[in-house]
């Protein structure tokens, strides 16, 4: 894949996909060597306690191994809402990839954490300690305004649960849990520290977790599983191993602006010409959830990982769309809400997006008391 974008017309057997690492050959690996020490420097000061801040309320860091998508968003939605689901009020920090302008909520993750829970305290922030201590000065104003006001309050909601995006090794925050997402369709085991592979850590690095879930699994063969989650149990015996695949619940279609979603069944997909539009980590996993759904997909455009979908991109898409003759076009939450912004009679067919749930097949009767324990350590 190029810097820019690629068209592909097949997608290969995505536990068999094999990328070609940042930097290939010696140089790749003499780099990836310089990387490792960094690492280990780095992480040997977090393991003694240097630079660490500790929170008043507990921490849970949902992260991963390696660069690209493992499906982070979508698991974190649901433990998100499982927290909420017992009753506690969890914000989410994350790092604010691709923030514009210092503005909070313009990062690609924030956006869809904001459309999926219109309420959820977010903190996207490079620094995201300073943003958690904002966070909780402000509730705490809040708070006392409202007690010397003396009027009742009847839904004051005060963050007890922290919530790190991708902080696996953001160590700079002490957490009570560190839950690590492996993509099952990209072997830990087979890959290489960057640059010479896609890794931020190696695999070694999972001793210091508590549990791993396997994403994905729905694309993979359950022999492909099991072997991974056994490569895992060797480095830590007392590892919660757990498996999610991602289901589409329903499609929705933006209609006009300041109307509700149309909600369609995921089936509505069936028959048609569709192309598939991504700029995510993993496009492989994406094109195949559109042909699972029985699009019959026409020309996918991949683009690279968060791209901004300039005027020009949009166009390309467009023109696509209609040479190929697309009776829709399929893109993820996360390219919507860049794409959007375009008017809807600017399109030459549907643009629908599928409304994507994590659903935990297997090791949930370990992993959600794990997390529940977690989150009831210091319950304020």
């Amino acid at each position: 894949m190029n810097a820019h974008a690629t068209s592909q017309t097949s997608s290969p057997s995505p536990w068999a996909r094999q990328s070609k690492p940042p930097v290939p050959g010696a140089l790749g690996q003499a780099m990836a060597w310089v990387y490792g020490q960094v690492i280990s420097r780095r992480n040997a000061g977090f393991d003694r306690g240097h630079g660490v801040v500790t929170f008043d309320r507990p921490v849970i860091s949902v992260g991963n191994l390696s660069v690209g998508g493992t499906g982070k968003t979508p698991f974190t939605m649901w433990l998100l809402q499982l927290l909420r689901r017992e009753g506690y009020w969890p914000c989410v920090a994350m790092r604010g990839y691709g923030e514009a302008n210092g503005q909070g909520l313009q990062s690609d993750e924030a956006r869809e954490y904001a459309d999926a829970l219109a309420d959820l305290p977010i903190v996207a922030q490079p620094d995201r300690t300073q943003g958690l201590l904002a966070l909780f000065s402000s509730e705490f104003e809040d708070a006392q305004a409202a007690d010397a006001s003396y009027e009742p309050v009847e839904d004051r909601r005060v963050t007890n649960v922290v919530v790190l995006d991708d902080g696996f090794q953001h160590r700079q925050i002490g957490r009570q849990l560190d839950i690590v997402l492996i993509d099952a369709t990209r072997d830990p085991f087979a890959d290489a520290l960057l640059p010479a592979g896609y890794l931020r850590e190696t695999t070694a690095a999972l001793s210091r977790a508590h549990a791993v879930v396997l994403t994905h699994a729905e694309v993979v063969p359950a022999h492909v599983l099991t072997a991974l989650a056994a490569k895992i149990q060797v480095i830590s015996k007392r590892l919660v191993v757990a498996s999610c695949r991602h289901h589409w619940a329903e499609l929705r279609r933006s209609v006009a602006s300041g109307q509700a979603d149309e909600r369609l069944e995921v089936s509505w997909l069936r028959g048609k010409k569709v192309m598939a539009v991504c700029a995510i980590g993993n496009p492989d996993a994406f094109v195949s959830a559109v042909r699972d759904a029985g699009g019959s997909v026409v020309e996918p455009i991949v683009l690279r990982d968060h791209d901004p979908y300039e005027p020009a991109t949009v166009k390309r898409i467009m023109d696509a769309s209609r040479l190929a003759g697309a009776q829709a076009i399929v893109c993820t939450q996360k390219d919507w809400s860049k794409l959007a912004r375009v008017p809807m009679n600017a399109w030459a067919c549907p643009v629908v997006r599928p409304r994507l749930e994590v659903q935990i097949v297997a090791g949930e009767d370990a992993l959600r008391p794990l997390i529940l324990g977690a989150a009831a350590s210091e319950k304020m």
